[in-house]
């Protein structure tokens, strides 16, 4: 049995001219925190709303947990909840209201309701009208709601979105939390690398409609891996003596960069250089971050 969650196949979204999405193909496992990236206006909501069945797909499939969105959309999303913008609620009634409101169209157990609002640690304030809430606590009841009907998929659309730092802690460790403690599947996205970065453990970026990049995090920070920069005295003479111990090296404005030396190639390279009588004035690690890779990726202009 595959353990994939989520899987599309050539999903794409027209509207006139423009293809909000194009062709994209996502693969999302169990048990996994996908980060879905992207500026803003890159195609991330829409591809949510079509894994929801909200928008129609102009070509392609959606599969999740293996079954065909198109023909068993209603069984399907009974095992995924939500959070797309902003949670909506009725502001006059209580956090427990407002879900024992829902409660009931789900047709799911009382007692789920005390079990969902003690997840999001809103326990102490269900008595509470929605309108004396912050935003933080707002998000944290939209979550609850999602995580009534026990789902399997959780999808959130940028749950962090307006939180101060201490709210987006909250929201984050409630995130990682939950495939141990709940055993959920969680597709998260957002405009922000560094948040990702701290839960997710795949990744997948959007530009413009188009897929470019899906893999575990690891292979997103093995691309920041560090080069090594050398300032010394003759460069070129340096640079033709590096090039002859069989180590890449490329010489940018009298400094010369190592590409793929390892740790015990750098003082090999150094002693014969001070041996051959070059002055070393500088030895540095050169690391790109990874909203440098980000950007690089999705296009230098575009907005975290």
């Amino acid at each position: 049995m595959s353990d994939m969650v989520i899987e599309t196949q050539g999903l794409t979204k027209q509207y006139g001219r423009r293809r909000a999405v194009n062709r994209a193909d996502l693969n999302i496992r169990q048990g996994d925190i996908y980060g879905f990236l992207g500026p803003n206006g890159a195609g991330k909501t829409t591809t949510i709303r079509m894994l929801l069945g909200l928008i129609r797909p102009t070509e392609g499939t959606v599969r999740i947990f293996g079954r065909d969105l198109r023909k068993e959309r209603l069984d399907i999303l009974r095992k995924v909840g939500s959070l797309v913008e902003s949670p909506s609620y009725y502001s006059h009634l209580t956090a427990y209201e407002n879900l024992e409101a829902q409660r009931r169209i789900l047709g799911v157990d009382k007692s789920r309701i005390d079990e969902v609002l003690a997840a999001v640690r809103l326990t102490k304030e269900a008595k509470r009208a929605v309108k004396g809430y912050s935003l933080g606590m707002k998000q944290r009841l939209g979550i609850a709601s999602s995580m009534l009907g026990n789902p399997k998929l959780l999808i959130l659309d940028e749950p962090t979105n307006g939180l101060d730092p201490a709210g987006i802690q909250e929201i984050r460790e409630l995130i990682k939390s939950m495939p141990d403690q709940y055993g959920m599947t969680v597709l998260v996205s957002s405009h922000l690398l560094s948040e990702i970065d701290l839960m997710a453990n795949r990744v997948g970026i959007i530009r413009r409609g188009d897929m470019v990049f899906q893999d575990g995090i690891e292979a997103l920070r093995a691309r920041a891996a560090g080069k090594i920069r050398l300032i010394v005295s003759e460069p070129e003479q340096a640079n033709r003596c590096i090039s002859a111990m069989g180590c890449p090296v490329v010489l940018e404005e009298g400094r010369l960069l190592l590409e793929a030396a390892d740790d015990e190639m750098v003082p090999r390279i150094v002693a014969s250089l001070v041996e051959k009588g070059h002055l070393i004035y500088r030895v540095e690690e050169v690391r790109k971050s990874l909203e440098d890779i980000f950007l690089e990726l999705v296009g230098g202009g575009s907005s975290l």
